[in-house]
């Protein structure tokens, strides 16, 4: 691999209008030795990357550096969905394999839900997975974008069986099946609202030591939510990024964390984003002023560069894949040319990347 600075010039991505940007501008080659298949010992041991817009610099620092980072007055916005056992592996009639994959309740019970199926090919309305003795999955009728309504069958209370029988959904990129360990390290230490298929990895390397220092020093935290879907993973297929449609994904945020993110600007202070969910969040409840509304819903924002942030000051977040709606996020945020010098710096340097690798900040 050959060597790469660790300096951008400051206008290097003046010379490069975003709606040139082309989905295939976004592909990098990833040996796939980088991409870590288990966490750390320690979340707050993970590598982070800092990059400074105005200087256009690259600095290798640990997570738990962060805390000097973070100014007295600051707030850090914290996405606290927890992600719930929503795989389901059993079998079909005839023996062979099967799995569900729960996304989203679509009655108050949580008996029937919108879900994902594999073998999508087999498993058509009429079809059951047999999961455990006290559960089957019985498939009702096909959605939208390969999607099936299935109906949990079971005498137990549909949640109780759910996290009695449902397994950690890891990412496709991880290798291997899901162990005890990973109930606990793919989920954030502030996780509180179950709803996710996917863990929002920026806050994967958090731990209380660094909230609490991170308190002490004058930092307030606040929390919102938003349920992270499948459509995290899904590549942009169009060569065009504007044709590209996201999933939508419910959002939650608290008056409490609103007044929380409006105090801090008002007084001059900086909103971290812990996260590329917590950016669409924020971003999605921002007034024209600049105002963080209150509220819950539905978002589908594509940010992509050519994007002008509205509240999100500073952004903390992991390393993803190629030619992915979160890569452009990034690249809104921190300008194209810098955020790919940033990736073949980490590249270098042999960073680990995905869900259990190391992250960057973007001051």
């Amino acid at each position: 691999m050959s060597e790469f600075p660790t300096t951008v010039s400051p206008t290097a991505d003046l010379g490069r209008p975003a709606v040139d940007l082309r989905t295939e501008d976004f592909d990098y080659p990833l040996d796939e030795g980088l991409i870590a298949q288990r966490p750390l010992a320690e979340r707050d041991a993970s590598r982070l990357l800092l990059v400074r817009r105005a200087a256009s610099s690259l600095d290798d620092r640990y997570f738990r550096d962060l805390v000097s980072l973070i100014d007295p007055g600051d707030v850090l916005v914290l996405n606290d969905t927890r992600v719930f056992p929503a795989r389901l592996l059993g079998r079909k009639p005839s023996g062979a394999e099967a799995e569900v994959l729960l996304l989203q309740p679509v009655d108050g019970e949580k008996r029937r839900w919108r879900a994902l199926v594999r073998p999508g090919g087999k498993l058509k309305p009429g079809r059951v997975v047999r999961v455990a003795d006290s559960l089957e999955v019985l498939i009702e009728e096909s959605c939208e974008g390969g999607a099936r309504l299935v109906a949990l069958q079971t005498p137990l209370p549909p949640l109780e069986a759910v996290f009695r029988y449902g397994r950690v959904p890891l990412p496709p990129y991880i290798r291997r099946s899901d162990d005890e360990d990973d109930q606990v390290r793919y989920q954030t230490v502030y996780a509180a609202e179950s709803g996710s298929v996917a863990a929002p990895t920026a806050g994967l390397h958090f731990t209380r030591r660094v909230l609490e220092a991170l308190e002490s020093r004058g930092v307030e935290i606040a929390r919102i939510t938003l349920h992270v879907g499948p459509g995290t993973f899904r590549p942009v297929e169009e060569s065009d990024p504007a044709r590209h449609r996201l999933d939508a994904e419910s959002y939650r945020v608290s008056a409490v964390a609103a007044a929380t993110i409006n105090r801090c600007r008002a007084a001059g202070g900086a909103v971290w984003a812990a996260g590329t969910t917590t950016v669409r969040t924020l971003e999605t409840v921002a007034g024209g002023n600049g105002v963080v509304e209150p509220g819950a819903g539905m978002t589908d924002l594509f940010i992509r560069p050519g994007y002008r942030f509205r509240i999100v000051d500073r952004l903390i977040t992991n390393f993803h894949l190629p030619r992915s709606t979160l890569l452009m996020l990034v690249a809104a945020f921190a300008g194209y040319e810098r955020t790919m010098a940033a990736y073949r710096h980490a590249l270098e340097r042999r960073y680990r990347f995905y869900s259990y690798g190391d992250a960057m900040v973007v001051m």
